[in-house]
């Protein structure tokens, strides 16, 4: 097989599996949309003494109840939440410094109760008399609660009814400039019997997936639905569909390890930092999936106290903050298969980001330095071209000469090959070991929220998602045609014409892939123009080449 068929299997290879998967994604059957959360899970003890998996509770909170009970809005820099009476869940939650798919005006809504999307975090108490999710607390009188310049934390202190002497305040702490929420249960038991149970944590979500904000190419490819993780049995995906069958397969009872809700660049979390944990995912009604984990109260003797507290995480998938919050966290940013190449590559953008302070000129000195650490290769490969260039008039002959006898043509070719020391594979081999650093590159750009967004020049307002006139993706085809003129020529008039052809396909398929990525591919042909062609100009003047 020479270069050229090698080069298309490739291509094309490439091409049909992103556009198969794409499309796949893209027409998955949509999910009918539920109501509002109707009904929630409790957990409940067994007779084991462990805590069962929470079942859907025929006493749960209506849409009309839930409707009804007061809320209380809470702003810091970052957030806006609305905190319900009941159970003091987290009912809204928007995204101060991040905008709307639809309109970056207006600031993006991750939690939320009957709009897009129905989807909420809670948390409560199990045992006798102690607050659950479906308790009616006691708000602060205000009506809103803002963080004050100066101040590094606010908390709100939700008070629920007293229950044979038992006092139980759940305490909701915001921080500055950060996306934790701190959830703890102060719990003062003034009875004359000790006090024991569990706390439980959970992310209630519809099934319906996060919406589609990168075109074709774009948040269709991403994961929507629940995560775990443990150190004993690392990053688990339970999707939607596995849960409501009953075959999910959660991780055990640990002493480590966090439960997420993940979708397209934003991701809510319950990562505890100590104390046994047990797991759990249900299915609910009105399309609900309720994920969550339990923990064991420390037993409370009758005159003490005691405060209980795990940090939930909600807000967008910057790494950095996800791992200083829990190990393994960083992993719901998912890079595919490639994360290995990817993940280096992110560092590389962010380091380069901090210098020019546009991830779009980052971009563009990352491909300079991809450019040159693959420069020893790429010179190997163009030199190689440059040969086959000067011997395709005697292939040519060759071929016409033993056109009827394919075998003794094979041979001879072989013999030109040998004699002339061309190799026919070596102006591959740059484009298949950048293929890897293409794709890790098009995950990054799909999967990191840094590039959301984010504006590089002009036109160009979102490095995330496809170019909104098309210019990128032109140029793009422009530089690879120029680029199929510098190399040589196939004898073969079938495959002259699908290599002419290649730039246009390349021209519409990039259309749609995000701008970041295309603005990656124009820096590299237009490097590899003027590489391609310093090499040729060389080795046909009979100089010898830099690295040759």
């Amino acid at each position: 097989m020479d270069n050229r068929r090698l080069i298309l299997l490739v291509i094309f290879s490439m091409s049909l599996v992103m556009l198969w998967d794409a499309w796949l994604k893209h027409n998955q059957p949509k999910p009918v949309a539920g109501p509002s959360v109707t009904q929630s899970a409790t957990p409940t003890p067994t007779a084991s003494g462990q805590v069962a998996a929470p079942a859907a509770a025929p006493n749960g909170a209506t849409t009309a109840e839930r409707a009804k009970a007061p809320k209380l809005t809470v702003e810091t820099d970052t957030v806006r939440a609305q905190i319900s009476a009941l159970g003091g869940d987290l009912v809204r939650l928007e995204l101060l410094k991040h905008g709307a798919n639809n309109d970056r005006t207006k600031p993006f809504v991750l939690f939320e109760e009957g709009g897009a999307h129905s989807y909420i975090a809670q948390s409560g108490l199990i045992g006798a008399g102690l607050p659950n999710h479906k308790t009616v607390f006691a708000l602060p009188s205000a009506d809103k609660l803002v963080l004050k310049d100066g101040e590094q934390a606010l908390s709100v202190r939700l008070e629920a009814p007293e229950q044979n002497g038992v006092k139980v305040a759940k305490v909701l702490t915001f921080h500055r400039g950060s996306h934790v929420i701190d959830v703890a249960y102060e719990i003062a038991n003034g009875g004359n019997a000790a006090v024991a149970g569990h706390s439980y944590y959970q992310l209630t979500r519809d099934t319906k997936a996060a919406e589609n904000t990168a075109g074709f190419f774009g948040g269709a490819q991403t994961y929507t639905g629940p995560a775990f993780y443990t150190d004993a049995e690392k990053y688990k995906k339970v999707d939607f569909k596995t849960i409501g069958k009953g075959e999910a397969k959660l991780p055990k009872t640990a002493p480590d390890g966090w439960v997420a809700m993940v979708q397209h660049y934003f991701v809510s979390a319950y990562a505890p930092k100590q104390g046994q944990r047990e797991f759990f995912a249900r299915p609910l009604d009105g399309d609900l999936v309720a994920a969550g984990l339990i923990q064991p109260l420390p037993q409370i003797a009758a005159g003490q106290k005691a405060t209980v507290s795990v940090p939930l995480y909600a807000g967008p998938q910057e790494q950095r903050e996800l791992s200083d919050l829990a190990p393994g966290l960083d992993l719901v940013v998912d890079y595919g298969w490639l994360t290995v190449i990817a993940a280096p590559i992110f560092w590389g953008l962010s380091w380069l980001h901090k210098l020019v302070g546009n991830w779009g000129w980052a971009i563009i000195l990352l491909t300079v330095l991809i450019k040159l650490a693959f420069f020893p290769l790429s010179a190997a490969s163009y030199k190689s071209m440059a040969k086959m260039k000067t011997v395709m008039p005697r292939m040519k002959r060759i071929q016409e000469q033993y056109k009827d006898d394919r075998m003794k043509m094979n041979q001879e070719m072989m013999e030109l090959y040998k004699k002339e020391k061309v190799n026919p594979m070596g102006g591959c081999w740059p484009m298949l070991i950048q293929m890897p650093v293409f794709i890790a590159l098009y995950w990054v750009l799909l999967g990191a929220v840094e590039m959301r967004q984010a504006p590089w020049l002009g036109w160009i307002t979102d490095l995330s998602i496809k170019d909104p006139y098309f210019i990128l993706p032109i140029i793009m085809g422009v530089t690879s045609l120029v680029q199929m003129k510098l190399s040589p020529s196939s004898p073969d008039p079938v495959q002259q014409k699908v290599m002419m052809f290649m730039p246009i396909f390349f021209t519409v398929m990039m259309a749609w892939f995000p701008s970041g990525l295309v603005l990656y591919w124009v820096v590299n042909n237009m490097l590899s123009i003027g590489q391609q062609w310093y090499i040729t100009r060389m080795f046909d003047s009979g100089a010898k080449p830099a690295n040759s």
